[in-house]
């Protein structure tokens, strides 16, 4: 085997094989060739080549996202690192282990004038769970360093950033290890499976009339069928479910802003919780964001084996459990309280799904009906990706069927890498992959399409409506050429000439008669990925939305 003669290089790589790192994300450069070389001549390794680093960390976070396991990424010196940061600050708040691996010039060369050299210790100190700076020579306390950023990693499910300082020459190679690598190894996990103040938190649950779950991001499957009827069959327990929360039974409320958006102050006091429940990631809606931290629940529990947000400043108790051991756990204590909170909620709700029928039935062609008739076509057990904005908040309208998992970047919410995330999760994912976009965040992440992994199944569905829609849905529009300009960015672009480049098919439609021919036929190509470009209306959007809300009541 071909091995780079840098023993500090050799180290790295050693530890990774041990720690069972598979896939490797590398960009390009000369500084990190030590790396490169090693990484790609060993067959414990899948490497992936991706020239912009920006894309490359959100690829990494795609495939790691799916396979639930570290994904390293590999840079050269420079610039090229902090182009990494929005897919780590990603990862840090949704909790998906990366694994940075960045070549550094020796530190005598750091601020004299040196080409392609910036101060990369700890740069991403605000937004990682371990930072280990090496030194140039291979030893036992980088071995350490190595080792402990890698389980920090797995246990802290976060991103960690190694930097190798290299010095020249850098591209010469070995067949023999000069390294035998010091590796420490995890200790088996043992995750809590038994309830702090069980009895406490018990009684507090029995006299309740009103409970409110909550569930943001959340794997699909995480909880048990017999969990999800109990809560389900509790009158005093109201259920939310957000579209990436994976959880469906026909009693959750999976469409919070049809439900609560036409509440006025007495609406908002009759649903006010005494019990809110939390678990999963960040949550989309601002509206039961806004309503919680007005209307605050006596006791607020959240549970997760690491972080407890005070989302709502009400928050009382940080469970650390997994959700799902949490809840087995609990119910054995636990009776139905008597009480009609779920029927007079579920009784709104009901009765908003049927208006919302009725009025999707009678809207003409436009973001929201664009939304209803391509959820209605993805393929059953497929995984969605959405990017943020406002595709996210139209997806959460619209149900999903209970078999397709959803995935969107709601750790920051930010539309500079949803393309080249979800091409890493197709890469990383057996299933067949739907991406759901709007224009700004498609044209922001084009860079996403130069690559070489892309699965000949993959679907892009780009809603083009001329701008960022969001900002006419936000509070604060007003059409006038500063908003146009700078808010909305308003364009006349298309995604046409980005597919012939990158030799994708192309389908588009401008009302209901061509989406419904063309998503057929975007479905039925499968020779290579494909992109099917929606044009709405840019005006008349965000009227058609607004007015739903009023004919919900």
């Amino acid at each position: 085997m071909i091995y780079p003669k840098i023993p500090l290089a050799q180290s790295i790589i050693e530890i990774c094989s041990a720690k069972e790192i598979h896939n490797i994300i590398i960009s390009p450069g000369s500084r990190n060739a030590p790396l490169t070389i090693g990484f790609a001549q060993n067959p414990n390794f899948k490497c992936y080549s991706i020239a912009d680093e920006r894309c490359a960390a959100f690829f990494a976070l795609g495939i790691a996202q799916q396979t639930k396991k570290p994904t390293a990424i590999v840079c050269t010196s420079g610039s090229a690192l902090l182009n990494y940061y929005p897919a780590i600050a990603e990862a840090f708040y949704s909790q998906i282990p990366l694994i940075v691996i960045s070549a550094d010039r020796p530190q005598n060369k750091i601020d004299i004038g040196d080409g392609q050299t910036i101060r990369q210790q700890n740069v991403f100190q605000n937004h990682s769970v371990f930072n280990a700076n090496l030194t140039e020579e291979a030893s036992e306390e980088n071995d350490l360093k190595i080792s402990e950023a890698i389980n920090t990693a797995i246990l802290q499910k976060g991103p960690v950033h190694i930097n190798a300082p290299f010095e020249e020459p850098l591209y010469e190679t070995v067949e023999t290890l000069s390294v035998r690598p010091k590796i420490t190894y995890l200790d088996e996990i043992t995750e809590t499976k038994s309830i702090e103040n069980l009895g406490e938190l018990a009684s507090i649950w029995n006299t309740a009339k009103r409970k409110l779950i909550l569930v943001g991001v959340n794997e699909a499957g995480s909880i048990d069928e017999e969990v999800i009827i109990n809560l389900a069959k509790d009158p005093s327990v109201v259920v939310l479910t957000e579209t990436t929360s994976n959880l469906h039974h026909p009693n959750f409320i999976n469409s919070i802003d049809t439900l609560i958006t036409p509440f006025d102050d007495a609406d908002f006091k009759e649903f006010e919780p005494e019990i809110l429940v939390t678990f999963g990631g960040m949550v989309v809606s601002k509206r039961i964001k806004a309503f919680l931290r007005k209307y605050k629940p006596q006791h607020h529990w959240h549970i997760d084996t690491l972080r407890a947000y005070d989302t709502f400043n009400a928050l009382t108790k940080h469970v650390v459990m997994q959700p799902n051991d949490f809840f087995r756990d609990f119910f054995s204590r636990t009776i139905f309280a008597e009480s009609d909170y779920f029927k007079q909620i579920n009784e709104i709700y009901e009765q908003r799904k049927i208006r919302k029928k009725k009025y999707l039935d009678k809207i003409p062609f436009s973001d929201f009906k664009v939304f209803e008739k391509v959820i209605e076509s993805l393929p059953k057990n497929s995984q969605l990706q959405i990017s943020n904005s406002s595709a996210i908040r139209y997806a959460q309208l619209i149900d999903i069927d209970s078999t397709i998992e959803v995935f969107c970047n709601r750790g920051t919410s930010g539309i500079d890498g949803s393309t080249s995330t979800a091409i890493g999760a197709a890469t990383g994912s057996s299933k067949q992959t739907i991406f759901i976009t709007g224009d700004i965040s498609f044209l922001y992440d084009s860079n996403a399409l130069w690559n070489s992994y892309i699965p000949k199944n993959f679907k892009i569905i780009l809603i083009n409506n001329g701008g960022g829609g969001i900002f006419r849905i936000l509070p604060g529009h007003e059409e006038k050429p500063v908003f146009n300009t700078y808010f909305e960015t308003s364009h006349h672009l298309t995604a046409e000439h980005l597919a012939k480049m990158y030799q994708l098919n192309y389908f588009k439609a401008t009302d209901s008669a061509s989406l419904e021919q063309n998503i057929k036929s975007l479905y039925a190509a499968n020779d290579v990925p494909g992109i099917l470009e929606i044009f709405t209306p840019t005006a008349e959007n965000d009227v058609i939305l607004k007015q739903f809300f009023k004919e919900l009541v």
